[in-house]
């Protein structure tokens, strides 16, 4: 009741009596998430099975394929495919390496030197799409990174 007696859309950087969004597009709704695989298919073609509902797995043709906002699935993952990939993709975009079950651990540092924010072991789908979910939440998060420098000054 306060909030409609003392309504102002005036954002004085989160005012008590605000009803504004302090940045613009944070009220927006967000696509559902978009997993592009690149790679051999075989290992990961029972993810979608195990992501959360909306979420959608798809296969592309190669780096140039992959869209704004996608989480980029490395399947076979070797540390100069992740290195095009990160050199090719935006910064905001999420790479997950997926390696051998038996990769050797200079393997998996070496994936994640060369740009990839997570790398994960074998193939089982339930761990591959919790990584893919934190992933996403990490990616989400980004937009609020900054949030300090987007509000106005007094």
């Amino acid at each position: 009741m306060l909030v409609q007696l003392n309504r102002s859309d005036l954002n004085r950087a989160f005012a008590p009596n605000s009803t504004a969004v302090p940045v613009p597009g944070l009220d927006r709704q967000r696509p559902d998430p978009v997993v592009a695989v690149l790679g051999p298919a075989g290992r990961v073609i029972a993810l979608g099975s195990h992501l959360p509902a909306g979420w959608t797995v798809r296969f592309a043709a190669g780096v140039d394929d992959v869209r704004p906002d996608e989480i980029v699935l490395i399947s076979g993952a070797r540390e100069d495919a992740v290195r095009q990939a990160r050199t090719l993709l935006p910064a905001r975009t999420r790479i997950v390496a997926l390696v051998d079950e038996g990769a050797r651990a200079e393997a998996v540092a070496a994936v994640l030197t060369a740009g990839a924010d997570a790398c994960v072991r074998g193939g089982q789908p339930a761990i591959l799409a919790s990584h893919l979910v934190a992933c996403r939440r990490r990616q989400l998060t980004d937009r609020w990174v900054n949030l300090g420098a987007s509000l106005p000054r007094p």
